[in-house]
């Protein structure tokens, strides 16, 4: 037991916040390998709310990816904050040095991408198209045939009013989507209504793409560019809100191990 007040301060907001992120990646996971056992209820379930944009992730092979997806994220959030809950209720050493190396690992990661990012700008750029690239290329399906990353690419296209990684000649190698007998998919068109439904303004907009009717000639890398530095200040923020969140956390998880120690001695 720990006895003077800094120790069970630590405790208790270790406690506190990593049973709130356990409850929510418990809830994730949850979900997640619901969604990978039975798409049937799922499917079923959405149908009771009569929205398009709701329909769309209703397509099988958007929702194994998904799944897939909320599995990995649930896992993780659900194993560091368990070592972290339990170890601060446990008032574990191993748990909390544990829990304390992980958040250290995390954070030393994104300081490491974030350095190398800036340091080889260039190559960075352009490995990062070609991922993008490949995503197009591999993935990238008609309508009728609807995966999560052509789903995120078409919500990407009509919210950023883009096409492409840098334009629309990025689906001329896609796999998939080169016998469908366009040349950009709906959302890279002037759409009317909401974006989401992917109604072009002109029909023709697919097959004969203009900087009119389309904006087949905006690639999507650099819309994205832009839109991070406009929203610049709220980037930083909630990247040094992450940063500072971890810090304490590794800080708490490492002073509470320490007296223990003490106690322990």
């Amino acid at each position: 037991m720990v006895y003077d007040c800094g120790s069970c301060l630590a405790k208790y907001i270790l406690c506190f916040f990593n049973f709130v992120i356990f409850l929510a990646g418990s809830a994730v996971l949850a979900v997640g390998i619901w969604l990978a056992v039975d798409k049937n209820s799922f499917i079923g379930l959405s149908k009771i709310v009569p929205n398009d944009n709701v329909q769309q992730f209703t397509q099988p092979a958007v929702i194994e990816q998904g799944s897939y997806i909320l599995i990995g994220v649930g896992a993780f959030m659900f194993v560091v904050s368990f070592l972290g809950y339990c170890g601060a209720l446990r008032e574990s050493q191993c748990l909390l040095t544990t829990y304390g190396i992980c958040l250290l690992i995390i954070i030393v990661v994104e300081i490491t991408v974030g350095c190398l990012t800036v340091a080889y700008k260039p190559k960075a750029e352009e490995e990062t198209r070609k991922v993008l690239k490949s995503t197009i290329e591999k993935y990238y399906s008609t309508p009728e045939n609807k995966d999560a990353v052509t789903l995120m690419w078409d919500h990407l296209q009509a919210s950023l009013k883009c096409c492409g990684v840098n334009n629309y000649t990025d689906y001329e190698s896609s796999t998939k989507w080169k016998d469908s007998g366009k040349v950009i998919p709906e959302s890279c068109c002037v759409l009317e209504g909401d974006p989401l439904k992917f109604q072009p303004k002109s029909p023709e907009c697919v097959t004969k793409p203009s900087e009119v009717n389309s904006y087949y000639k905006k690639g999507c890398f650099n819309a994205v560019i832009h839109w991070l530095m406009t929203h610049i200040d709220i980037v930083i923020g909630i990247g040094v809100g992450l940063g500072l969140l971890e810090l304490i956390g590794i800080f708490l998880a490492f002073c509470l191990s320490k007296a223990l120690n003490g106690y322990i001695k």
